[in-house]
């Protein structure tokens, strides 16, 4: 039994180790692409504001309805005779009215384009948080992507440093190498360990808000497939910047804010117009004559209130919500030309030529490394270049950083894809 049991738990120790393993390691590697598709399936934020753009439609359906009918009544309960709901042989009183309201002056109508306009406004805001989120999510990816490739450069040069600290360490026992240089290789290793632990906790914090945007599951790493290639697009700013006018969320809730203003204005003028009561009356013995069926039709007198501080309030509201709107064009305005220049500058930090001169100093530091192993460079004049080249490397994933934001910038200015990322 005492060996059974051993065996048991040898079987369910392996599992728990392969299964730790496994969330450890378990990778989703997306382009971004596939980013977007899972973002729009299932951001939680964009699911909430989509029924929110449903229910503001569902109120133009409402405002398009009749005022119901009124149908009331008045009867004897009891009488003289003490019998209850005593009606017959005509006997008791009753008493029956059926009205309707019909509104005037076209406010029926007036409330359903007030309606859209709430429904435009709902559908520009979310598509404003679209906007909002899609940035955020590039950004992210993109910037997890950097770091994991600036967590990878930290891990080839602590590779190369401590390879180097170990030979040293040998050299120092041997007595062909001075404590002085160890010491300083040991304390360029220990600054970039210390540089990939800082690296790595800002990887971890990116990570939990890029799988909040694609709401993935927690146990998993996502790893952006980005391709670089820097393929110049040709901009229009003041194409772009009309272009964004159809596109910007922001903009359009104002563009349609503007709208419901004087829609609100033109419902606010047909309320100063009375509406009219029109309906039917039986009376069965109050009147002056038995069984009386009359026709009832009331109109309330526009002689206090004609509604005149709510069309004055709706007119400031109209003067408020034009400059807001001319606000919104200049800002909008403004974005789109700082993005292209933007664009421009990144572009021009990753041209060709650049691009070739990366590649030689890779070339550079493999020959360095193998120069300095060799003795046939000092060690300070080693350390310079070593620290040259990550700062370089750095830098090189900078600017492909920051020409994915540049990329982000113009997308987010317009509203739509006007550069496809990387």
């Amino acid at each position: 039994m005492t060996a059974k049991y051993l065996k048991l738990l040898i079987v369910i120790l392996a599992t728990g180790f392969t299964q730790t393993a496994w969330c450890q390691t378990d990778t989703l590697k997306l382009s971004f692409k596939d980013a977007e598709k899972l973002f729009i399936n299932n951001n939680l934020s964009l699911l909430a504001q989509k029924y929110n753009v449903d229910a503001s439609k569902a109120m133009i359906q409402q405002a398009k309805l009749w005022d119901n009918p009124v149908l009331s009544t008045d009867q004897n309960i009891t009488d003289a005779s003490k019998k209850y709901f005593n009606h017959a042989n005509g006997n008791g009183q009753i008493f029956v009215q059926l009205s309707q309201l019909i509104q005037t002056a076209g406010k029926r109508g007036k409330q359903v384009r007030l309606a859209t306009d709430d429904a435009n406004i709902q559908q520009a805001q979310f598509d404003d948080l679209m906007r909002n989120l899609h940035y955020n999510l590039l950004l992210d990816f993109s910037q997890v992507a950097t770091l994991a490739d600036q967590s990878k450069v930290y891990k080839n040069e602590i590779a190369s440093a401590t390879n180097l600290v170990n030979a040293i360490d040998k050299s120092y026992q041997a007595g062909n190498s001075s404590l002085k240089d160890l010491i300083r290789l040991k304390a360029l290793l220990f600054s970039l360990q210390n540089d990939l632990v800082e690296n790595d906790r800002q990887l971890n914090d990116l990570q939990s808000e890029l799988k909040t945007l694609l709401a993935t599951r927690p146990d998993q790493f996502i790893a952006p497939q980005i391709t670089f290639s820097n393929t110049d697009t040709p901009l229009d700013a003041a194409a772009l910047a009309e272009q964004a006018k159809t596109f910007r969320g922001d903009y359009l809730v104002n563009k349609y804010g503007l709208t419901q203003s004087n829609d609100n204005l033109a419902l606010q003028r047909a309320l100063a117009v009375p509406d009219v009561t029109v309906g039917a009356a039986f009376d069965q013995h109050s009147s002056y004559a038995n069984n009386y069926v009359g026709l009832q039709i009331s109109v309330p007198l526009p002689l206090f209130n004609r509604n005149q501080g709510s069309i004055k309030s709706a007119r400031l509201a109209v003067q408020s919500q034009e400059y807001t709107l001319k606000n919104s064009e200049l800002q909008l305005t403004n974005d789109v030309y700082s993005a292209v220049n933007q664009y421009r500058l990144s572009q021009q930090l990753l041209n060709k030529n650049e691009t070739d001169f990366y590649d030689k100093y890779d070339q550079l530091y493999t020959s360095m490394l193998k120069s300095f192993k060799e003795r046939q460079i000092g060690l300070q004049e080693f350390i310079d270049f070593f620290d040259s080249y990550k700062e370089t490397k750095l830098k090189i994933l900078q600017q492909q950083l920051n020409l994915q934001k540049a990329i982000a910038d113009i997308n987010y200015a317009v509203g739509t894809t006007v550069v496809n990322p990387l």
